[in-house]
């Protein structure tokens, strides 16, 4: 199998700034359908998380240099959250992805770096 990160994307904060609490649990509720989705095609995750809010972030620029704390006004998307995922379908996966796009945040799917894939 091989494995991937689905990145969540958007305003990562909309979450605890703009959502009620009925709002976020509707939300809760399809992420957790996505988790059954993905599992009765066949997927399997193995990681993941919910990040927490931007304003707790830290960055370093490129190239090195001082940290500073978020927000980060110059970035308009931040990353919300990830899963790690092992399957032999991407489109598939790709399509299960819809479910977590329609509560409005971006989806990117990344194929994850396997060790004898650096001697390539």
């Amino acid at each position: 199998m091989t494995e991937y990160v689905v990145l969540i994307v958007g305003d990562a904060d909309r979450w605890w700034t703009t959502m009620d609490a009925e709002k976020r649990q509707a939300g809760y509720a399809e992420y957790a359908r996505f988790a059954q989705e993905l599992a009765s095609r066949g997927h399997k995750i193995t990681g993941g998380a919910e990040l927490h809010a931007t304003s707790e972030g830290r960055r370093i620029p490129r190239g090195g240099g001082v940290v500073t704390e978020g927000p980060f006004a110059e970035v308009t998307e931040q990353v919300g959250g990830f899963y790690q995922v092992e399957t032999d379908d991407l489109d598939d996966l790709m399509d299960c992805c819809q479910i977590i796009a329609a509560l409005g945040d971006g989806i990117e799917v990344r194929r994850v770096v396997k060790p004898e894939d650096r001697s390539a």
